[in-house]
């Protein structure tokens, strides 16, 4: 049996562990993570596959819609354009596209947590009416007639044969590197620089009223919430009621994590809010009741002054380095190298 050594590498994301198996890479005041990492174990073959898929239209059905063209990585691989998703035929969807980042730590997908693996969720946006449109049978085909897929697919997987199977776990493979972990907040934590004395209030103020919902150090607990929010009688959106029919999950949705908010803007399932401090007025002005899950169960209370130091702390959390790897981008390069092979 070979002893495999693990070569740390200067970015978050992942390092080599010998011959070609890979192994993520995190902060060790993360938690593990819950990815079963055994049943597909990454390489960077797959991973490169999976890049280039993502960002790949040929996944729609007319192929003008790729993952990429939601979930930018300019904005944490969320989009900042528009409030819904928007999908083929200039469709509309009916929520806000979640950042994708850190998804190793997370065992329920999409705003209602209607996915429980990871390499199943790229059937949701694939099969959507108003996203892709298309189905994985079809896909299969579109990739197996095409030369680069093939070539890409062998060196991958060892057989120029695409499935669905390794097609879906390419596109995990790509999504489990894409960890955020390199922020101000996470040099605070590794003890190479500190907080402002703003950013230290803005701090105390969150770990008080905040941590339970947006648990440090991912900054969710990846639960699910009603946070008071009047439903949008145009989409008429119960959130994770969709998927339990259980009346108390009646607008639940999953909270996302307070990571890169600078990029990731509108807030919200439904993207109703633009700004951060739009959104922490809403819960200073909360009522009585409002939200079940609110743990005051009424408005925060925050002065101006509070306001202005959490999202001076929330700033912490803005992972630029991950935003502009070069890594995480459109793979041209590899592209073209697939191409001239």
């Amino acid at each position: 049996m070979k002893i495999l050594i693990i070569i740390l590498v200067a970015f978050m994301g992942f390092a080599f562990t010998g011959e070609n198996l890979m192994k993520l890479v995190y902060p060790s005041y993360f938690p593990e993570p819950v990815y079963a990492f055994k049943a597909n174990q990454l390489t960077q073959e797959k991973i490169n596959l999976g890049r280039m898929l993502f960002y790949d239209p040929i996944l729609s059905k007319d192929q003008t819609i790729s993952c990429a063209n939601c979930h930018s990585p300019y904005n944490a691989f969320a989009h900042t354009d528009h409030a819904l998703s928007h999908g083929i035929h200039d469709s509309i969807g009916m929520r806000n596209a979640p950042a994708l980042f850190n998804l190793a730590w997370q065992n329920t997908f999409m705003w209602d947590g209607a996915i429980h693996n990871l390499d199943m969720q790229a059937l949701a946006p694939l099969n959507h009416p108003a996203e892709m449109e298309e189905d994985i049978e079809n896909v299969v085909r579109k990739l197996n007639e095409s030369h680069r897929y093939k070539k890409a697919f062998y060196a991958a997987w060892g057989d120029s044969m695409v499935t669905g199977e390794h097609f879906l776990k390419a596109i995990s493979q790509f999504q489990l590197t894409l960890v955020s972990a390199t922020a101000k907040y996470d040099a605070v934590k590794s003890g190479t620089t500190s907080f402002t004395e703003q950013e230290k209030a803005g701090y105390s103020i969150f770990q008080k009223n905040c941590n339970s919902c947006h648990r440090e150090p991912l900054f969710s607990s990846y639960g699910y919430a009603n946070n008071g929010l009047a439903m949008d009688t145009a989409l008429n959106d119960l959130g994770r009621y969709r998927v339990t029919k259980k009346d108390e999950d009646k607008l639940k949705f999953k909270i996302p994590s307070l990571r890169n908010l600078s990029y990731t803007y509108p807030y919200m399932h439904d993207g109703r809010f633009d700004k951060l401090h739009e959104v922490l007025n809403y819960y200073t002005n909360l009522k009585p009741g409002d939200s079940p899950e609110i743990a005051l169960r009424s408005a925060l209370k925050l002065t101006s002054k509070d306001k202005t130091d959490i999202i001076a702390f929330l700033r912490t959390l803005d992972d630029k380095q991950f935003v502009f790897d070069l890594k995480n981008k459109y793979p041209k390069k590899l592209l073209l190298q697939i191409k001239n092979k």
